[in-house]
């Protein structure tokens, strides 16, 4: 997949679960998900609260059985003709994805034994979980500058509720997220390795990575950030300093940048913070590290 289509998969994504149908915005200090709304999905929201414990039960089984990964239940929203499960992994690699379960409404059931996930999303996230480990190093130095942004005062992240909550987009932390390709070819012998053996070591992990078949449209970290001013527009000085920082720094992991800059404010119904009047760095003009 190349950046274009990678780009194309994540609006998919926001499409999936996405269900605007108000302007209820929220501050992004204070947003964890709640208000978090799917497409027709207020009679199964109703349903899976129901049967909370049960699902929580089988989606934990799922990963464990499918991809041998133990996880925590945070959430469970209702959609139509079921209800989407985030979950958040138990340590590394680190990721947060989501599976479905059919629920009908007519009868009031959910049907626990069809628990499934999207398989390209799961491979997704655990790939950019996969990177992270690998690339320790590299991700600390980015996650170095990032938090040194915060410290500075004008800017901010996403909540880890929010992210635990409605997150789902594989590898994230309060100022990004990670995207792969299924067909990355560098990262995918790991990934192999991973599913055959979830204990195994980093160092040969590491010896699984190809990086003689790295290819930087199939690996994309998107960075988005939000004025920490309730009041205050996204701010070109700041959105110049750090895309020219983003641009000059060569120790941070290789691969295709995308940067947005918002407002204070995240739409409760969709968690998406980027609007009319965020400025932004991306397709087709993404930051590129080689």
């Amino acid at each position: 997949m190349n950046s274009t289509n990678n780009n194309k998969e994540s609006e998919k994504v926001k499409e999936t679960q996405a269900a605007p149908s108000g302007e209820t915005m929220v501050s992004v200090q204070d947003y964890i998900g709640e208000g978090y709304a799917l497409p027709y999905g207020n009679a199964t929201n109703k349903i899976a609260e129901e049967n909370l414990e049960q699902i929580e039960e089988a989606a934990i089984k799922f990963f464990q059985e499918k991809y041998k990964t133990d996880v925590t239940v945070h959430n469970v929203v209702g959609a139509k003709d079921g209800a989407t499960v985030f979950i958040e992994s138990a340590g590394e690699p680190h990721f947060y994805t989501y599976a479905v379960v059919p629920i009908d409404e007519t009868s009031e059931k959910v049907d626990i034994g069809n628990i499934q996930a999207d398989e390209y999303q799961v491979q997704n996230a655990i790939q950019g979980g996969l990177y992270h480990m690998i690339f320790k190093e590299e991700f600390g130095q980015l996650d170095h500058y990032l938090n040194s942004l915060a410290e500075k005062g004008q800017i901010t992240g996403k909540t880890e509720e929010a992210l635990q909550n409605v997150g789902g987009h594989g590898f994230m932390t309060p100022y990004y997220f990670i995207s792969t390709a299924s067909e990355d070819a560098a990262i995918k012998p790991v990934y192999d390795l991973y599913l055959q053996n979830p204990e195994e070591s980093i160092n040969n992990l590491k010896d699984a990575y190809d990086e003689s078949l790295f290819d930087k449209e199939n690996f994309q970290i998107n960075i988005q950030l939000f004025m920490k001013d309730k009041q205050a527009e996204p701010s070109k000085e700041v959105f110049n300093q750090v895309t020219k920082d983003l641009e000059e720094m060569n120790n941070i992991p290789k691969g295709t940048y995308s940067f947005y800059l918002n407002d204070n404010f995240i739409h409760a119904e969709t968690s998406e913070g980027a609007k009319d009047n965020s400025l932004k760095r991306a397709f087709p003009d993404y930051i590129i590290k080689e």
